[in-house]
């Protein structure tokens, strides 16, 4: 990683703070860029997660995509972690700590509520985030490509039914227009214009030019797309999170341990089956991470935003981004 990168967690705590900073004394700011959403998606936001994943975008070859079916034992692995291990454990692991470990400092209704948003967090696998963390592990943007399109597909039909599952609840809506506007934002049309991109650049200057001299003009970019998203992310959310310090500790940490857990079940399983880091890394990452737009939306939707559910998927944005980048450094640390 260069010099900008491997302080990475340095300038993502600066950014939390400034957005925390924002939200609070400069509330004026949030206001108004909240003033631009549609389907309970912020525009901002949309535009900068496009700006962070465009220039991987660039880098999918679509001979490579079609490669990526003879062998396709990461994709199998992804699934198999993502939606039959990942939502049951976080389940479990958010009782064990809310329910049992904490009773005595978490009453049971709230206990409750953070349960249902870990709930929202551990069934919605992450789709364009973990495009920096494949970047961040020089994973192949290809198959990363393959594994959240393919993800995308499955939270359509998976996501209601292990929520009302785990909730016990019947009747859960997922605001499907914020569903399919993220895939098509996030993944769509990125994707495309990369291609595009892609396509134009090397019949005109070749791909040896394409690689050696027009992607790395856009080394940085990715990063500080991340940067940006989280001032603004937190600028919105930094009320809520100054005025509940102590849950937002606690909801945290069974959140921290499922990511880890989640992690190394799938980045280990990805080596066992003697894939390649590559794979292995974006694998890892993918079900490590959520998809907290969706978790977020569908909690305001449901709860409302100032409810504790909405308050515990926050949470997730919170621990997300630090714990992320931990793996990264673990699955760099550990190519092979």
């Amino acid at each position: 990683m260069n010099k900008f990168e491997r302080y990475l967690t340095l300038w993502v705590a600066l950014c939390m703070g400034a957005g925390i900073f924002i939200g609070k004394y400069l509330p004026f700011i949030p206001e108004f860029l909240g003033k631009f959403e549609y389907a309970n998606v912020s525009v901002p936001i949309a535009i900068l997660i496009w700006i962070m994943i465009y220039p991987m975008m660039m880098k999918v070859d679509f001979k490579s995509v079609a490669d990526v079916g003879k062998n396709p034992k990461g994709l199998y692995l992804t699934w198999v972690v993502n939606w039959l291990i990942k939502p049951f454990t976080m389940f479990g692991i958010a009782y064990l700590f809310f329910f049992i470990i904490f009773k005595t400092i978490i009453p049971e209704d709230l206990a409750r509520d953070y349960l249902a948003g870990a709930v929202l967090l551990g069934a919605a696998p992450c789709t364009a985030m973990v495009f920096v963390w494949s970047h961040l592990t020089k994973g192949n943007p290809a198959y990363t490509v393959v594994q959240v399109a393919t993800n995308d597909l499955i939270i359509l039909l998976a996501f209601t039914p292990i929520v009302a599952f785990l909730l016990g609840v019947g009747g859960i809506s997922v605001p499907w227009d914020t569903l399919i506007l993220s895939v098509v934002l996030f993944v769509v049309i990125p994707l495309t214009a990369g291609v595009f991109t892609r396509i134009r650049v090397i019949k005109g200057h070749g791909e040896d030019y394409f690689n050696n001299v027009f992607l790395p003009k856009f080394n940085n970019i990715t990063v500080a797309g991340l940067l940006l998203t989280l001032v603004i992310i937190f600028s919105f959310q930094g009320n809520i999170i100054l005025e509940n310090p102590l849950h937002i500790l606690l909801i945290s940490i069974p959140l921290t341990i499922q990511t880890f857990f989640i992690f190394f079940i799938a980045y280990y399983g990805a080596r066992a089956l003697k894939l390649p880091h590559n794979v292995a890394a974006p694998a890892g990452m993918i079900g490590a991470s959520n998809f907290f737009e969706l978790a977020v939306a569908v909690a305001i939707a449901l709860f409302g935003a100032t409810s504790p559910v909405a308050l515990a998927t926050i949470v997730g944005v919170l621990v997300e981004v630090p714990v992320m980048l931990a793996l990264v450094k673990i699955a760099n640390k550990t190519r092979y």
